[in-house]
């Protein structure tokens, strides 16, 4: 049954909207200032002081600038953690982003066309193909990506590639290497329908390949393939330098990490998705032949005693949540009551996190770390959070997460297998459950 709204309803709702006392001064208040500013609420400073019982000493915050990588950020910035402590390196000591960057947008080229082959047959209006053509490539990625990425090209110092304009600000060479991927995808479906061998299609991909590393060079410079490092220690001056290494050199000597022993572990309480099982999505991923994107389901309180053992052993956590959800920039709060929406409003939006899922109102779009937490009787009360927004939002960059926010919009955690029981490492090693490429657990932060 439909339902018009008539002249009789308009009539009811303008009378119910002018006998409101406060109807006057709200919409005063709102249209001048907006919605944000009207409802923030100013306890929520003094309720979210940047101060934590565990803080980890992790340097200057970096800026993803105005690109997408946040993931990226958050994954080296995890790795360069240590290895300011372990080598005594400046502050303001970064790994090169745009190295990564620039190979992981050469094999998602490689990973989109991989997935146009497998879906030829299928018509160009089907989901999983309008899914994929939607978005051929993005800036955005998940852990066990940058782990394919690690695994095949290792890593290297800023200093050795550094930033360019297009790693800065991505949104152009997005637009033209998506245009020319879905460019290659029309060619490659009408190959593969029209009975080309093997042979034929791995000689246009390359073809194809080789265009795409030109772009990506000229975006983002060509990479290196060996360098010298040179610093000087934080606290004693002393120089240092190591010559003509590769990058994967430098990441066995200088970061040391067996890539295996760190999971992702999500905290998606929908009704699809048991606690204690192990998911991947269908089609997700960026190297071809590199590791799968795979997560293991834990309950919210699993999820923060073991963020919170890595912590305490002296290890940030990588995370990624819904950052933009009651979230305020400029004094860096992520809490529930930092605005009032529902006050104002005069309303209800209260939503489960897993019907937030459902219905799409709430997914991961954003990486960052966990750097301190402060506990109360042992209960985490808030946590200390390093962005990659640069030094001029939060604290210097840093964020405090209450405890409560956490548990709202919180979707993925990464923890040294360490810190598991045996059981929930026996749960990690499962086969896992295959989703369907749109599930929000499958988006890309």
């Amino acid at each position: 049954m439909s339902f018009e709204i008539t002249p009789a309803n308009l009539k009811q709702f303008i009378k119910d909207y002018q006998s409101r006392q406060d109807s006057a001064v709200l919409e005063s208040a709102v249209t001048k200032n907006g919605v944000r500013a009207a409802s923030f609420n100013w306890h929520s400073i003094a309720d979210n002081d940047p101060h934590f019982s565990i803080d980890l000493d992790t340097g200057n915050v970096t800026d993803q600038k105005r690109s997408g990588r946040c993931w990226m950020f958050a994954a080296l910035n995890t790795m360069r953690h240590q290895m300011h402590e372990k080598f005594n390196l400046p502050d303001n000591f970064e790994l090169s982003q745009s190295y990564m960057f620039f190979w992981d947008k050469f094999e998602k080229a490689n990973w989109f066309y991989e997935n146009v082959i497998k879906t030829a047959n299928l018509d160009h209006d089907d989901r999983k193909v309008a899914w994929l053509m939607a978005t051929p490539q993005q800036d955005g990625g998940q852990w066990d990506m940058l782990c394919a990425l690690v695994a095949k090209y290792g890593v290297m110092p800023q200093s050795a590639m550094p930033e360019s304009f297009n790693s800065n600000s991505s949104d152009g060479i997005n637009s033209v290497l998506n245009s020319q991927l879905r460019h290659d995808a029309v060619e490659l479906r009408k190959l593969v329908n029209n009975g080309a061998s093997d042979d034929e299609l791995n000689s246009t991909r390359q073809k194809m390949l080789n265009n795409v590393y030109r772009m990506l060079c000229y975006a983002f410079g060509e990479p290196v393939t060996t360098f010298d490092w040179e610093y000087r220690t934080k606290k004693d001056k002393e120089f240092h330098r190591d010559a003509n290494l590769t990058p994967q050199e430098f990441f066995k000597k200088y970061v040391g990490w067996n890539l295996d022993d760190y999971i992702s572990i999500i905290q998606a309480p929908t009704d699809d998705k048991q606690y204690g099982k192990t998911y991947t999505i269908d089609m997700l991923g960026n190297v071809v032949g590199g590791r799968q994107v795979k997560h293991l389901n834990l309950n919210m309180a699993d999820v923060k005693q073991l963020a919170i053992k890595q912590l305490q052993a002296g290890e940030s956590v990588w995370f990624g949540s819904d950052v933009i959800k009651y979230s305020e920039t400029k004094h860096g709060i992520m809490a529930l009551n930092t605005y009032n929406y529902e006050q104002l409003f005069d309303t209800d939006l209260s939503m489960s996190k897993a019907d937030a899922l459902d219905y799409g109102e709430s997914m991961m779009d954003h990486a960052m770390v966990l750097t301190g937490v402060d506990l109360v009787d042992g209960q985490p009360t808030k946590w200390k959070v390093e962005n990659s927004w640069g030094p001029k939002v939060g604290t210097k960059g840093y964020f405090v997460m209450s405890d409560a926010w956490m548990d709202k919009y919180v979707y993925q955690v990464v923890i040294n297998r360490h810190y598991l029981s045996d059981q929930l490492q026996k749960q990690a090693a499962q086969q896992p459950i295959v989703l369907k490429p749109w599930d929000p657990m499958g988006t890309l932060a």
